[in-house]
């Protein structure tokens, strides 16, 4: 069983309990040992990096040295934190005087960063390291006829990793096509949704909600799926507000693609953390309870 120091973030432990947990259950349920990062620390999120450059980089630091001391990758389910600390790791290894400077504040908690590490995000582990070939063989309540719209927001994709198409990603539909489910086209699926011009700029923000959900709806989706804690509140938790701003009647079910993932592999609405919604996932959860496929008929 291959060991990963996993690292939740601020939101999971909060506002996105949903997501920490799925995220953790169908980790558990493909053999992934997402062994929560001991004393983790803040990434810093998004505005800090531009108050202090030096410090943020040395929160994200933080969290990279006590990783490299247990010789894991680290696995950040947030887009946020990945992106942060994804940057932040590559960043140090190519700039030797901030690499210095971290260090001489890490040396306060008798902690190192060498560089000798991975950022991961929960999706690109399950994709790479499970493999969807595998993910489908374990699909036991295939969710068929469930037409979901992939939401891959702003933030996972801007690392370019690999030789990855950042403009026309797919790996976020293959992931939905292994749940048995169909991965509509949506042409908002790598738009921002807003982010914290919520807070700053509200007409603006909602403005981008409004198209994200119109898109849902005319591709006919039955609900989008995320991977950001970010992402699912302004979609989720603004809709009453979007539409008393365009009056709309918007009632888009907004959920963490481990709870899609979580139910097709078997587990029940409630251990993946589904029930506490805006807006219920009714269809994700009538195609959860049919009877199991053969899973000889899925290979």
């Amino acid at each position: 069983m291959k060991q990963y120091a996993y690292y939740p973030g601020c939101s999971l432990e909060s506002m996105a309990a949903s997501y920490n947990t799925s995220s953790k259950e169908v980790a558990r349920k493909l053999g992934l040992d997402f062994e929560e990062l001991d004393d983790w620390n803040c990434c810093g999120a998004t505005a800090y990096f531009h108050i202090d450059e030096i410090l943020a980089t040395t929160l994200c630091a933080r969290n990279l040295a006590m990783a490299e001391k247990l010789k894991r990758d680290i696995v950040a389910p947030c887009s946020g934190c990945f992106k942060n600390l994804y940057f932040a790791n590559e960043h140090l290894k190519h700039e030797p005087d901030l690499a210095e400077h971290v260090n001489f504040a890490l040396d306060e908690d008798n902690l190192e960063y060498s560089g000798t590490g991975n950022v991961r995000h929960v999706l690109e582990v399950l994709l790479e390291d499970v493999g969807i070939k595998k993910i489908k063989r374990r699909v036991s309540h295939p969710l068929e006829g469930l037409r979901v719209a992939p939401y891959y927001g702003c933030q996972i994709v801007r690392p370019r990793k690999n030789g990855e198409d950042v403009e026309n990603p797919r790996f976020f539909e293959e992931l939905v096509a292994a749940t048995g489910a169909t991965a509509v086209d949506y042409p908002g699926r790598l738009r921002c949704c807003g982010a914290s011009l919520i807070i700053t700029s509200r007409p603006a923000a909602f403005s981008m909600v409004r198209n994200l959900l119109q898109g849902a709806v005319d591709a006919k989706a039955d609900l989008i799926a995320t991977a950001c804690p970010l992402c699912q509140i302004n979609l989720e938790c603004y809709q009453s507000a979007v539409n008393r701003e365009f009056d709309t009647d918007f009632k888009v079910p907004i959920v963490y693609f481990t709870q899609l993932l979580g139910m097709a592999l078997g587990l029940a609405p409630k251990e993946v953390g589904i029930g506490k919604e805006f807006v219920a996932p009714t269809r994700a959860l009538e195609c959860a309870k049919r009877r199991p496929a053969a899973l000889a008929d899925r290979k």
